[in-house]
C-alpha cells in the first residue's frame, strides 16, 4: 500500500527534504509526497517542492485569528489528495481539533528537544541556558497542545561545554532527519499502535 504524505511547512523545509531525498533513494519505502502544504507563501521549502514536481497548496495565515476555520479551509483543501499522514516539518502554527479529529493519530511532528522537556520555540536555547548534559529530538503524534502528543521515537545528542545555540542545532538537526525516516517507515509499514499516551511498535 502506498502512503500519501501531505508535509507541512512554514519555512525552509529541510525535513520535507530528507523525507523526499530518502523516499528518492529508497530507504523510506511504499511512501509518496503527494502534496506540500505552507501558511507561508514565502517560504523557501515551497520552491524546492516545485523543483520536484510536487503539488503546493498556500493559504496565507497572516490575521487569520479563527485557526478553528483555518483548519477547516486546510482540510478541505487536502480532500482531493487521499492522504494517509501529515508530517509537520517546521510548522509554525499550533493546529486544532478541527485537523486533529480529521487525521486522529495521522499526524506527526519533529521537535528539537527530548520532550516533554523543552516545548515551543528556540528549544536548543532553553536546552542550554537549563544546563541539560544530552538533548535531541522528538517524533510525535500532533494533539491540540503545543508539542504535548504522545512519543513515537527519540534521538539524543551530547551537549558540550562550548556549544551555543547553533552548535546544538545543528547537531540535533542531523538526528532530526534520520528519527522522521525512521518514524515514517513505521508508519508505513502499520507497526506503531497508539494506547493512550503510549507508542508502541509491532514486530515486522
Amino acid at each position: 500500500m502506498l502512503i500519501n504524505i501531505a508535509v507541512f511547512i512554514s519555512g525552509r523545509g529541510s525535513n520535507f527534504l530528507a523525507l523526499l531525498k530518502n523516499i528518492e533513494n529508497g530507504a523510506l519505502k511504499d511512501c509518496r509526497i503527494a502534496v506540500v502544504f505552507s501558511n507561508n507563501p514565502n517560504a523557501k521549502g515551497l520552491e524546492y517542492a516545485a523543483n520536484a514536481g510536487i503539488k503546493t497548496i498556500i493559504i496565507p495565515s497572516k490575521n487569520r485569528d479563527d485557526r478553528k476555520e483555518y483548519d477547516k479551509e486546510i482540510i478541505d483543501a487536502l480532500a482531493e489528495y487521499d492522504i494517509d499522514l501529515i508530517c509537520l516539518a517546521g510548522y509554525m502554527r499550533i493546529v486544532t481539533s478541527e485537523l486533529v479529529e480529521a487525521y486522529k493519530n495521522k499526524i506527526m511532528n519533529i521537535h528539537p528537544a527530548l520532550l516533554p522537556s523543552f516545548p515551543g520555540l528556540h528549544a536548543q536555547k532553553q536546552a542550554l541556558d537549563y544546563g541539560v548534559k544530552v538533548s535531541g529530538c522528538t517524533v510525535h503524534f500532533v494533539d491540540c497542545g503545543m508539542d504535548t502528543g504522545a512519543v513515537i521515537l527519540q534521538k539524543t545528542v551530547p551537549v558540550y561545554d562550548n556549544d551555543t545555540e547553533d552548535t546544538l542545532s545543528a547537531r540535533i538537526l542531523e538526528q532530526e532527519h534520520t528519527a522522521y525516516t525512521e518514524a515514517v517507515a513505521l508508519y508505513a509499514a502499520g507497526r506503531l499502535k497508539v494506547s493512550g499516551r503510549k507508542v508502541g511498535v509491532l514486530d515486522k
